[in-house]
């Protein structure tokens, strides 16, 4: 019986301990630069570095976005796009994953 409670407690404890510490409404550790969706990019970036990583972060997570002027023709836009969709790929969220959730 008291192996039982152990287990009970060890198994609940633990549960919690995982749900606390994977918890994503933290405070930024980094004050300053620039975030998108959650993500700390890094600080001081020009606009059409953090335009592409809006348009980048928002393809990464489903729906295609990208200025094809600005990709072909300016490279702080086509690194940003690049590092956007790269860091934001854990966002996605397939259908199947959002009925399982209801």
């Amino acid at each position: 019986m008291f192996q039982r409670k152990a287990i009970s407690l060890l198994l609940i404890g633990s549960t919690l301990f995982y749900f606390v510490g994977c918890s994503h409404e933290t405070e930024p550790v980094v004050k300053d630069g620039y975030y998108h969706s959650g993500v700390y990019f890094g600080k001081n970036f020009p606009q059409t570095y953090k335009q592409g990583i809006r348009d980048g972060c928002i393809t990464a997570k489903g729906v295609y976005k990208k200025s094809h002027k600005l990709f072909n023709n300016d490279q702080n836009y086509n690194d940003g796009w690049f590092l956007g969709r790269n860091r934001c790929k854990h966002l996605l969220v397939i259908e199947d994953e959002k009925k399982e959730g209801n």
